[in-house]
């Protein structure tokens, strides 16, 4: 079945659709601004949700299948909204030998949840990456994208229940 040539509306009158929709417009509804455009939806909304992977495919002429393989292969990408707050461990070569793991471990813990989930109650994010480009100062964790260095255990748990306390 061939792809409609026909782009379709914007999916709300949320004005960050027509942040999203500008980026399309200014790559010409290329097929190439497809990573640029799930990138602009994630900026925008914080996840990629099945009706946003639907008409970014659709604006652009690509197979769903495309625009899930492009979601799902790409560790940036999120299908699930981010919690209130977002704990990223650095788990890069620098930080695992200082310790990262102990840090992925206490957070889980103190989160009863894995890396790339959110509490039940939507506070908390826990992920993890491959590195910040800060391995001077490892174990390295950023907390709501404000980076700390020379990371423990202890502090990573005090951080943690301030959250779940506030």
């Amino acid at each position: 079945m061939p792809l409609s040539t026909e782009r379709p509306s914007l999916p709300s009158e949320d004005k960050r659709w027509r942040i999203v929709n500008g980026t399309m417009r200014k790559h010409g509804y290329s097929r190439n601004a497809l990573i640029e455009t799930l990138h602009t939806v994630q900026s925008s909304f914080g996840y990629l949700d099945e009706p946003a992977i639907r008409f970014v495919a659709r604006s652009l002429r690509v197979p769903l299948s495309q625009a899930y393989g492009v979601v799902t292969f790409y560790h940036f990408f999120s299908l699930k909204p981010p919690g209130r707050h977002t704990c990223t461990i650095c788990t890069g070569t620098a930080c695992y030998i200082k310790g990262s793991e102990k840090l992925v471990a206490e957070a889980g813990k103190r989160l009863n949840i894995l890396p790339g989930e959110t509490t039940p109650d939507g506070e908390v994010s826990l992920a993890t990456v491959r590195c910040v480009g800060d391995c001077g100062r490892a174990p390295v964790v950023l907390f709501d994208g404000e980076l700390s260095a020379q990371m423990e255990p202890e502090k990573l748990a005090q951080r943690l229940n301030d959250w779940r306390n506030a």
